[in-house]
């Protein structure tokens, strides 16, 4: 047992001499790495950026460490930046790039250089490097002559490193908590946009013989994704606030999805307008499930062109509130047309196909006249837009875009409808056509009696049709309105009560005298009404869309000039009536005096 014992101490006392002499040596070649190569390594490392990028950018940093056993590296306070007098000498010798890096951070971390396959094959392999709260600026000029170049180097970057190097590739790399500012050099004032907290993994980097001709990479690159968790900013005007939540990016597929999408108002719904001190929309808007299908990211990148082969939203309301106790702004809004403000966008876009699902849409206004709010709603909205862009060249052969959407008006009637808007029409052309139909006429009470003091007794909306063509002047087109057993009662509001008074008298004679019960009529007779309406110049897109239906109908239940005129005759004739009969009072009561 003792020999055993002796054999066992014998062992271990090896092993130690062993490892001790490992340590000295590894430790030994630590310290000449540090004395010796690391100033080595740094040269050839300033030179392989410099090499790679054809001299424009250089890169600096205060210290390198290097640990052989692991096979990890890093740098401190580095500085990627370009050379202003190489990038000026590409542009006059037009080959500069649309895009200029200037890049800061604090470490740069690398993982498993494994620097035996630099010795054996010339290969220099990196698993990952790591760049932790990076601040990265991205300058952005657009030259004519980078029109139409694919995504990868116009000289392979194989060629400055093949004196030395026949690959370098980068499994992964990861920039974390990104400090990234975005400066648009295209305008006469640059204009500036941040974002904090963005992460970016690149996946596979690799310069090699064949790499910079290889169709399924960009930038080098066979994979890239972006990651946002939270990103708010207030609007220039200090009304709102915009918020997005879990944004994510794929590279090779152009998937970008949102969870969360808002517009947020800073303000409630009646200060909001007191706040700016006159009548305005309000907008709140909150989307879920935001996603974009076939993104371009090259075209982006290079020319800030959005282009996108689908965008889907799913989930959502859109609310608007104006308040009309005060006073509006009476500003020209010719030229607003949904379609002529996506014409007047600085930056180019497509959008070949939005699809919308289950969004709620409302519009809320507060009243002068009745105190009160009156809304109406679409719920459950659902439909299309094909062809959303403002890239001329791309509309010359089909310049219309056109929207379908279906949803339940007041939660009940089922409203399906269709706009064609010409993009290139120089008036604004558009058209739109449409069909409501099972709409219980009481259910509009939440929005005629409050905006329109007008109380729908009874009525049944059996079928609305119409087709309107439009332009920024005016709207002509048809209306079928089909309804049953209409009967209203016209209100007001009296000072120094609460609530609405019904105006009996009226009512009977809007009732009797003008208002059609039924279209068609108990004999079958059925008014089809014509529709011809100038649009105020003052007045919006979405106004110029109610009112010309609103004369429609109007025309539909009775209420045309001739019999408005009819009526105010019958009610002028009725208060004179009242007038004399009370100047015969008077003159009773006078006689009545003078006899006693």
């Amino acid at each position: 047992m003792l020999k055993n014992l002796y054999k066992t101490h014998q062992f271990f006392k090896w092993l130690v001499i062993i490892a001790a002499c490992f340590l000295l040596v590894f430790g030994s070649v630590s310290l000449y790495i540090n004395f010796r190569v690391k100033p080595i390594l740094a040269k050839q490392l300033k030179a392989l950026v410099s090499n790679s990028t054809n001299n424009l950018y250089s890169i600096q940093f205060s210290g390198i460490s290097v640990n052989c056993l692991t096979g990890d590296a890093n740098l401190n306070n580095v500085k990627f930046f370009p050379d202003t007098n190489v990038l000026r000498a590409l542009i006059s010798s037009k080959s500069a790039p649309n895009n200029v890096y200037y890049i800061q951070l604090k470490k740069l971390s690398i993982h498993n250089v494994h620097p035996l396959r630099v010795f054996r094959s010339k290969k220099l392999n990196i698993d990952e490097i790591d760049v932790l709260r990076p601040k990265i600026t991205m300058v952005n000029k657009q030259y004519a002559y980078n029109e139409n170049k694919p995504p990868r180097p116009v000289q392979s970057p194989y060629n400055f490193i093949s004196k030395f190097l026949k690959e370098v590739r980068v499994a992964t790399i990861n920039f974390r908590e990104i400090n990234f500012k975005y400066i648009n050099h295209n305008q006469s004032i640059p204009i500036i946009d941040s974002l904090e907290n963005l992460n970016i993994t690149l996946q596979d980097w690799l310069i090699d013989s064949k790499s910079a001709e290889d169709t399924t990479r960009f930038y080098l690159l066979k994979e890239l994704t972006l990651q946002l968790s939270d990103y708010s900013y207030a609007t220039s005007d200090s009304l709102y606030h915009v918020k997005a939540s879990e944004i994510n990016f794929t590279g090779t597929t152009g998937a970008l999805n949102i969870k969360k999408l808002a517009l947020v108002p800073r303000y409630s719904e009646m200060e909001f307008a007191k706040k700016i001190g006159f009548a305005k929309d309000r907008f709140n808007i909150q989307l879920s499930n935001v996603n974009f299908k076939g993104i371009d990211f090259p075209l982006f990148v290079k020319k800030l062109e959005f282009y996108a082969t689908e965008m889907n939203i799913r989930d959502g309301n859109f609310a608007v509130f104006n308040n009309n106790a005060l006073p509006s702004i009476q500003s020209d809004k010719t030229g607003h047309f949904p379609h002529q403000l996506l014409q007047q966008l600085q930056s180019k876009i497509t959008i070949k196909k939005l699809n919308l699902s289950n969004i709620d849409i409302s519009y809320t206004e507060y009243d002068r006249d009745s105190k009160q709010k009156g809304k109406v709603t679409f719920e459950k909205t659902s439909g299309t837009v094909a062809n959303i862009t403002n890239n001329l060249k791309a509309t010359e052969v089909n310049p219309i875009m056109k929207a379908n959407f279906s949803t339940l008006m007041m939660g009940q009637g089922r409203l399906d409808t269709q706009f064609d808007f010409n993009l290139i029409s120089t008036n604004g052309n558009f058209s739109y056509s449409g069909e409501l139909h099972g709409l219980n006429g009481s259910t509009l009470n939440s929005v005629t009696k409050p905006l329109g003091l007008v109380h729908i007794k009874n009525g049944m909306v059996k079928k609305l049709t119409f087709h309107i063509k439009a332009n920024k002047y005016k709207a002509l087109g048809d209306l079928e309105f089909r309804y049953n057993d209409l009967a209203i009662a016209l209100l007001k509001k009296e000072v120094g009560k609460p609530g609405l008074s019904r105006q009996g008298l009226l009512s009977f004679l809007a009732n009797q005298l003008i208002i059609n019960p039924d279209n068609p009529n108990k004999r079958g007779v059925f008014t089809a009404a014509k529709i011809a309406y100038d649009r105020k110049p003052s007045r919006s897109f979405f106004n110029f869309i109610w009112k010309s239906l609103f004369q429609g109908i109007r025309y539909s239940v009775g209420v045309t000039p001739q019999k408005e005129a009819q009526i105010k005759a019958q009610v002028a004739k009725f208060e004179k009536m009242k007038v004399d009969r009370d100047k015969r009072k008077v003159l009773r009561e006078k006689r009545r005096q003078k006899k006693k």
